[in-house]
């Protein structure tokens, strides 16, 4: 696939497009999603690590070994950790995360998948995330890829993105509507 059918537009969608031409040519596809996508959710999950990489105050060399050995130690792909030092040594980490983002939505492109944003009060089990992907295929018709975030003040239930349509069955705006509803009573 060539850089000119891959939407590049902006920083992080350039980064985007070369990491997915780099990974394509090494057959190395899938690893560098698995990899990006406990990244990101090590990066979503982690306030300190949040502050590694949005930080401009710490230096590209402490920033640099600060990934590094975070990557090395959660054992991801060579080309992740050179793409991720590469970025850091260039002062981008800051838009590392939506270079993930695009990235992931460019491998959904090329695959026919349409991605869900899919926030839920606690992380999801195997056998919930599996039962997910197989409801929002059944509706949406396609094959559907899933991005998870965890967002403890839903209290429970979940919050589902599908391209311009949301469903929202989270607790938190249960009791929200439920309390605009008894305002309206009395």
């Amino acid at each position: 696939m060539s850089s000119e059918s891959i939407d590049a537009s902006g920083l992080a969608g350039r980064y985007a497009a070369a990491l997915f031409e780099l990974a394509e040519a090494d057959k190395g596809l899938d690893r560098v999603v698995e990899d990006l996508g406990r990244l990101g959710a090590m990066i979503g999950s982690s306030d300190d690590l949040t502050r590694l990489v949005r930080s401009p105050v710490i230096s590209r060399d402490d920033q640099t070994r600060g990934m590094t050995a975070i990557m090395e130690k959660a054992g991801m792909d060579a080309l992740t950790q050179r793409f991720v030092g590469m970025v850091a040594r260039n002062r981008r980490l800051f838009a590392l995360t939506d270079m993930i983002a695009a990235f992931l939505a460019l491998v959904a492109q090329r695959r026919g998948e349409v991605t869900a944003d899919v926030t839920s009060a606690v992380e999801l089990t195997d056998g919930e995330h599996k039962s997910l992907v197989a409801a929002l295929k059944k509706a949406i018709g396609t094959k559907v890829a899933v991005s998870a975030q965890v967002d403890e003040t839903l209290l429970g239930g979940l919050i589902v993105k599908v391209g311009s349509r949301m469903i929202d069955s989270s607790l938190s705006t249960k009791l929200q509507q439920l309390r605009l509803a008894m305002k309206g009573i009395g």
